[in-house]
Parts: C-alpha cells; sequence; structure tokens
C-alpha cells in the first residue's frame, strides 16, 4: 500500500518505502537503511505514546524479541521505544500471513501442515530456550517465507525472569488460540500455554478453523477451558497430534522435543526440492511484508463453524467459568494486524452523493473559543442530514453547512460560542439552538439553502426539542407549557403540564409524546408516566407508569418501546452500565404493558434501528436483540472502545460505527462479524477524549465525527481517505 499525505518519509534514519499493514497498537511500514537493508518498522499510534503502561509493554516487546534468534523468527536490527512515537524495525520477511495463506487456497494438506508445524516447533524451541512464552500464537503472528514459517509479534510475551505485564482483572490475547491456564491465571503460564496455542493453529491450518469456534471470545474462551476441541474435519495422523497439544492439562502434552519427534512421523511434503516451494507465492505481487496483513473479509455463508453453545450455571465448574470470563476483561492483541486494504469482497452496488470523494473537515475555530468553554463541557460537536447535505455544529463551532459531497463548508449562522449541535433537518428547515447565556435558549429555524433566519420562539432552557410529523413539539422557557409549531414558524397549539408535575417531551414514531413524573427529582423517584399528546390539539392522555429507570427506545409495530432495567439503584460510579433483563411495550390504545423478557441481562447504551435494539458497551461489545422477541441476535466483542451509537444500511445489510479517535468499524447486520476496521485520524482534536463520537449516512457514504472533526468515507473502501482541510475561520 502506498504511502499516505500524512505519513512520515523517515523514522529512525530509514527511509520508508510502503505501508505494510496497520492495527490497533501501531502502523507498520517497509523501510530502507542507508546500506539499503529492507526493514519492517512499526510505529506506536500517537494516542498511546502517553501511556506509561503501554511503552512498558512496548519496551518488553523490544526486549523479549531481541533475546529470541533464530532461523523461524524476525530479529529486532533497531528500535527506539522513549521516543515521541516509539518505533521497532525488525528484518523484513516477504510473505503471506498464515491466515492470509488459508483464507486465499483453503485448509493445508497434511504434507504442507508437517512443514509449518516442524518449523514453528523449532521457532518455540528459540524462544524459550530465551526465556520466553509468547503467548499470543495465532494465523496473523505466523509469516510463511519460502524457506519457512516465521514468529512475529512478542507484544504481549512474558520473559522468565520478569513480571507479566498483564494487570490484575485483565487477560490479554486471542480467546480461539489461548490456553485454559493463559485464561485462568494468566501470570503463571509457562512454555506449555504455547504448545497449546501450536495445537490450536494447526488445527485452523488443516480445516480453517480454531478448534474453539465461537462468536465471541467469551464464548471461545469457555469453551477452551471446559470443551473438547473440534477435531472432525482434521485428518489422521495429524489429529493425534493436536489432541495431544491440546490437552486441557499442561503436564499431558508434549514437551517440544517430544511434539517435533511426531510431526517428523507425519507424510513427507509431496514436491521436490527443484519445484516451487509449498509455501510461495503465486505471483510476485502477492508476497507482503513482515507485518501481517489480514485484509478485513466477510466471513463466508459456507463455512464451517461450529453451533453455538449456550453458558449454563451449572455446577462449580460453570460458576467458575462465570466468574473468570465475566470477571476479566479479553483483550485481542491486534498490534500488526492490518487494517488497510480496500473492502470490496462483496459485489453490492454503492450510492453515493454526486461528485463524492472522501473527505476530513475540521469543525473548530482555533481563534474564536474563550478558554473557559473549552473546559465547561460543551463537547458535543456533531452533524444533522437531511439525506443531501450534512449541517453541523456544536463545541464552540457555529453551526455550518457541509457539503456531504465534499466537505466543504457553505453558509455560516451563530455566534460564538456555540454550545450544542443541531436539533435535526426537515422540510427545508435546519433547527438549531442559541443560548445568549446558561439560564436562557432559543430555538431558531435556519432555511437550509441560505442559512437565514425563518422564525425563531424561547424554549426550555433544560430539554430537547423533537420534530413528529406534524412540525416540531417544544417546552416553554418556564417548563410549564408543551407546544407545537409548524415548519412556517406557526403555533399549532399549547397544552399545560399538570402543576406538582415535570415533563419533558419526546417524538416516538413521529407522534408526540411527553415522559412525566411527580416532583422535582426523576432521580430519587425514578418512575415516570408515558403521556401521549394528541397531534391535533395536544391533548394530553395518560397511558402507563413504567417501572423504575425504564430507558426510552422509539416504537416497534407502532407501540411505544422501553428497556426493563434489572436492577434499579442510583449508581454515580464512572462507566457504570446499567443491566436490562425486559423490553416493554405499551399499547398506545389501551396503556397496556406486554413485558418481553431477554434471556439474559445486556448492558451498553441502547438505540433502536430498524427493528432492532443494538447494546454498545464502553469496552467495544455489540450486542444485537430483536426488538419483537426479546432474542438475542449476535453478540460481538470487536475491542474498539467508546463506539458511538450505530448507523445501519438497510440496503448493503452493515452496520457503522465511530470511536472517539476516528476508527470506523463495520459489521455485518445479520451476523456481527467484523467485515472491516479502519485506523484512528492523526488528528481529531483536543476533545477527542471525551466528546462522543457519532456516524450517520448520507445515501451511502459514511458520516463520521471525532472529536472535532468530521469526515466521511465510502462502505466500500472505508480506508480511503484523505489529508484534513484548513479549519474554520
Amino acid at each position: 500500500m502506498p504511502l499516505r499525505d500524512d505519513d512520515p518519509a523517515v523514522i529512525g534514519g530509514y527511509a520508508l518505502l510502503d505501508r505494510l499493514g496497520s492495527g490497533g497498537m501501531g502502523v507498520v511500514y517497509l523501510g530502507r537503511s542507508a546500506s539499503g537493508r529492507l526493514v519492517a518498522v512499526k510505529l506506536v499510534h500517537a494516542q498511546f505514546c502517553e501511556g506509561e503502561e503501554f511503552r512498558s509493554r512496548f519496551r518488553q516487546e523490544i526486549a523479549a524479541a531481541r533475546r529470541v534468534s533464530g532461523a523461524f523468527t524476525a530479529p529486532v536490527v533497531d528500535a527506539d521505544p522513549e521516543a515521541d512515537r516509539p518505533w521497532m524495525a525488525t528484518l523484513y520477511v516477504p510473505g503471506p500471513t498464515l491466515s492470509e495463506l488459508v483464507r486465499k487456497e483453503g485448509p493445508l494438506d497434511t504434507a504442507r501442515v508437517r512443514f509449518l508445524a516442524l518449523g514453528l516447533t523449532e521457532a518455540l524451541r528459540d524462544i524459550h530456550q530465551a526465556g520466553v512464552v509468547h503467548r499470543d500464537l495465532k494465523p496473523a503472528n505466523v509469516l510463511i517465507a519460502e524457506d519457512g514459517p516465521r514468529v512475529i509479534d512478542f507484544g504481549i510475551s512474558r520473559a522468565g525472569d520478569n513480571q507479566a505485564l498483564t494487570m490484575t482483572g485483565r487477560v490479554i490475547g486471542t480467546p480461539p488460540f489461548m490456553s485454559p491456564e493463559q485464561l485462568r491465571s494468566p501470570r503463571d503460564v509457562t512454555a506449555a500455554s504455547d504448545v497449546f496455542s501450536l495445537g490450536s493453529l494447526l488445527v485452523f491450518a488443516a480445516s480453517g478453523n480454531s478448534p474453539f469456534e465461537a462468536e465471541s471470545p467469551y464464548m471461545a474462551g469457555y469453551q477452551v477451558m471446559y470443551e473438547k476441541p473440534e477435531l472432525d474435519s482434521v485428518p489422521q495422523p495429524l489429529r493425534a497430534v493436536a489432541e495431544r497439544c491440546l490437552d486441557k492439562d499442561p503436564a499431558a502434552r508434549p514437551d517440544l522435543t517430544e511434539l517435533h519427534r511426531l510431526l517428523r512421523e507425519l507424510p513427507e511434503a509431496p514436491y521436490t526440492p527443484a519445484g516451487p516451494h509449498p509455501y510461495a507465492p503465486d505471483t510476485p505481487g502477492a508476497a507482503s511484508g513482515s507485518a501481517p496483513t489480514q485484509a478485513p473479509t466477510r466471513r463466508t455463508a459456507g463455512r464451517l463453524r461450529r453451533a453455538r453453545r449456550q453458558l449454563f450455571a451449572v455446577g462449580l465448574g460453570a460458576a467458575v467459568t462465570v466468574a473468570v470470563l465475566s470477571g476479566v476483561l479479553l483483550v485481542y492483541a491486534t498490534d500488526t494486524e492490518n487494517t488497510e486494504p480496500a473492502y470490496d469482497s462483496r459485489a453490492r452496488s454503492v450510492s453515493l452523493p454526486e461528485g463524492w470523494q472522501p473527505w476530513r473537515t475540521p469543525l473548530r475555530h482555533d481563534n474564536g473559543l474563550p478558554a473557559e468553554y473549552i473546559s465547561s463541557g460543551y463537547k458535543r460537536p456533531g452533524c444533522a442530514s437531511d439525506g443531501t447535505d450534512l449541517y453541523c455544529g456544536g463545541s464552540g463551532f457555529v453551526v455550518t453547512r457541509v457539503d456531504a459531497a465534499s466537505g466543504e463548508m457553505g453558509w455560516r449562522y451563530g455566534t460564538l460560542p456555540q454550545t450544542s449541535r443541531p436539533v435535526g433537518v426537515r422540510d427545508g428547515l435546519v433547527y438549531v439552538y442559541e443560548e445568549p447565556d446558561t439560564d436562557s435558549r432559543r430555538l431558531v429555524a435556519l432555511d437550509t439553502g441560505t442559512g437565514k433566519r425563518r422564525w425563531t420562539t424561547a424554549v426550555s432552557p433544560n430539554e430537547t426539542s423533537h420534530l413528529f410529523s406534524g412540525g416540531l413539539l417544544t417546552l416553554t422557557a418556564d417548563n410549564r407549557h408543551f407546544v407545537a409549531y409548524s415548519t412556517a414558524g406557526e403555533k399549532l397549539w399549547r397544552s399545560s403540564v399538570p402543576s406538582a408535575v415535570n415533563c419533558v417531551p419526546t417524538s416516538l414514531d413521529e407522534a408526540p409524546y411527553a415522559l412525566c413524573w411527580k416532583g422535582d427529582d426523576l432521580l430519587e423517584n425514578s418512575r415516570f408516566t408515558l403521556v401521549r399528546l394528541d397531534p391535533a390539539d395536544g391533548t394530553r392522555r395518560e397511558l402507563a407508569t413504567l417501572p423504575k429507570k425504564s430507558l426510552a427506545l422509539g416504537t416497534v409495530d407502532e407501540q411505544p418501546l422501553f428497556l426493563a432495567a434489572e436492577t434499579t439503584e442510583n449508581v454515580y460510579q464512572d462507566g457504570y452500565e446499567r443491566p436490562y433483563n425486559a423490553l416493554l411495550r405499551v399499547d398506545p390504545g389501551s396503556g397496556k404493558i406486554t413485558r418481553v423478557a431477554l434471556k439474559s441481562a445486556v448492558r451498553g447504551s441502547a438505540t433502536l434501528v430498524g427493528g432492532v435494539v443494538y447494546f454498545v458497551r464502553t469496552d467495544g461489545t455489540v450486542t444485537a436483540v430483536s426488538a419483537t422477541s426479546g432474542k438475542e441476535l449476535w453478540k460481538e466483542s470487536t475491542d474498539t472502545e467508546s463506539l458511538s451509537a450505530p448507523a445501519v444500511s438497510a440496503e448493503r445489510d452493515e452496520v457503522y460505527f465511530a470511536n472517539r479517535f476516528g476508527r470506523l468499524l463495520g459489521l455485518d447486520r445479520a451476523t456481527g462479524s467484523e467485515l472491516w476496521r479502519t485506523e484512528a485520524i492523526d488528528d481529531p482534536g483536543d476533545i477527542a477524549a471525551e466528546a462522543p463520537p457519532t456516524v450517520l449516512l448520507v445515501e451511502d457514504a459514511i458520516v463520521a465525527t471525532a472529536g472535532d472533526t468530521a469526515f466521511s468515507v465510502s462502505p466500500d473502501q472505508p480506508t480511503e481517505r484523505t489529508a484534513s482541510a484548513a479549519p474554520g475561520d
């Protein structure tokens, strides 16, 4: 892949020639030394450079890799872990990863697996003799060179004379290729753990699947610890060798000397030394670098997968499993897995705004916002769309029309400080707020074409206004009346809020509603009544009183839908995610509540889209639940923290997310399988750590905000981006 405009030209004296890959921790480049030696240079992402824990882990990776020197590892030739952006250079090894090879050619025959296994056994021998346990032996960390495999990426290894860097409550690794003891007690793993991982890797090479294939790392971890490996598709006698390696008891596994003997007894390769090497690329262009370059492709429908198993808390073993798998965070080690190649595995048409190209635009005024507003919590920039153009604002950025095809800014409206994103767009109007001070707010309707003010009215400084099919629903400045306005600014009706009652307006399925409670403190009372407001005259009709801590989602089958909380106590802890265990449907005619129980409680920010409730946890876990049946459709641990609410493409059957630093993620809408992910953008702005990310669709173009930056990519080529435009004046 070619270098980008914002890539460095030189790192540590090595001239950069090309990109080899990118992953969660860094970018890997092809470099050349002054003498002409080719190296692979890993450069750490900027957002990790301030974390001392990360630097410690990177120092350990360098130290561990330097201790290992063998024919089947990629040696370190240079490094600087103390640089502003730490980097490490290893010898460049042309060849695909094992995951690429299997994806391209399918499962390997026994003879090729034998050749691979012997090389990996010798690599592990060198690694263990150096006093290092690799701890993340997986297909993406094995390069296939012409003269045999190479083991790379010692980022989570443990040297025998050092403490493991895993923190209490965190297991780092890739669950389908981890050992049971690594899940139970990650600080105490021995060389036998790598033998278990080698067994899983050989099964993958021979069958195309892990022996512990599951839809989530938690399920995979459960299978690793308690279930038999799936070996039916592995031919004998290789199956017997894999079975020995995959014994749950570390002491029962063969050591490397015995394993080497068992592998030598397998059928020899059916090729001659004069012929092509069994792992040579088909064409010169097929060779890749010493970083894994696994393209982000969709799992095919024909892929053999194990049926999903259900976890039942039966007996002590299951109880221990719940404690282990629920009490720790399983973090995939994808340090150098490539996320760069364009995703084009499906022949799907893509509809983009006319003249569209990838763009990036800063949503900030570098010289206009007083410092006190930067630190006062106004950190929620975002955009609304009418399906053609974008209208962006917030966090010190006045409302601006942004061309969805190019990212170029059009008209601007407002005065600094501007504190909120637009309310919405409807019928040629974009609705925004003006906030002259902290105690007052005006709703302003702007012409989408010119940015000119069409009409304005004072509204509640505390509650949000909502669009509905008949106009716009607001709450008066004193919070005592609901008011509906037409698009022309005409007052359609006014409805009083009863005394001693507080209400907030909302819109469900384009109909005006209110959520009301008695007393001043909703947090303490926690029970609200759903009130329907007649769209014609605002007449109030109480429908139902919901259980404490219920959460409004929207409507399904024209019925308001809520989430019921499993626990209702008030929690003031940062990062707390309340569990929900049922869906509540309210009949808009009778007010009857129908409870639909969830099979197990689900946590996370919930969004209802297209009949599916998407729960997004801060650790990157996404769970999809049917809004009608309550059935869990899928669960995916994405390992991408701080994700946005989803944007769903029904036409493409895809779900998109952004995170705080501009990483984008595409999932299959039917299965949750990851289709692709991108790297973070280089400079999302100073507020990236605090500002919630957003993502939306303009036709099929993905538009996201991260920090105070907006950008757009195509779902067919999500990694194709452009450099940032100049910030607004």
